[in-house]
């Protein structure tokens, strides 16, 4: 009877050493994998994948935040368009807005959709001040005109209740209706 209990009880253990091999190994590969999609898929070209954002990217290109400045800095869309917390934070809304781009390009009808509306109702919604303060951290420059100075200082101060993207309508989509009304215009 001893016998059988030792088989028993290395048969136990090799299932558990098995376990806890692949266990690690699985963890290693998604580890590495998690990192390498996360970064595959934080570019404009990732993005643009799907055809509807081909107009966004055009604006894109043609504004300040695309390259068209005198420093030739080119944000990426993941820039403006994902907060700057927390990687849980960062990682949760990337989960978030990726799934629900895949819904809603399986769901509407882009030719239809009325993209001005959405981006007046959605633009402080999918556009982070912690993304905008990434990069502008002087809010109160020198050239700053007499209405952005009292704008900013009330924003700093927490009185105005308003987001970056309240004031400064697609700023970093530069004549982003005239390219989307074109573009779903003409491929009907």
């Amino acid at each position: 009877m001893p016998v059988k209990a030792d088989v028993r009880k290395k048969s136990r253990r090799n299932l558990w050493l098995s376990g806890a091999i692949m266990g690690a190994l699985l963890t290693i590969v998604s580890v590495l994998a998690s990192g390498y999609m996360v970064e595959a898929t934080n570019t404009d070209t990732f993005c643009v994948s799907c055809h509807v954002m081909k107009p966004f990217q055009t604006s894109w290109k043609e504004s300040k935040h695309g390259g068209m400045n005198s420093k030739g800095f080119q944000a990426q869309c993941v820039d403006c368009h994902l907060p700057h917390g927390s990687f849980v934070e960062y990682l949760t809304a990337k989960a978030i807005t990726g799934a629900s781009d895949v819904v809603n390009n399986m769901l509407i009808d882009p030719y239809t959709y009325d993209w001005e509306g959405a981006a007046d109702r959605n633009r402080t919604k999918f556009t982070y001040d912690n993304a905008c303060r990434k990069c502008h951290v002087n809010l109160l420059p020198k050239e700053i005109s007499k209405g952005g100075l009292i704008a900013h200082r009330d924003y700093l101060r927490g009185d105005s209740g308003k987001k970056c993207a309240s004031c400064h309508e697609h700023v970093g989509h530069k004549n982003m209706r005239i390219h989307t009304r074109e573009y779903f215009a003409t491929k009907k």
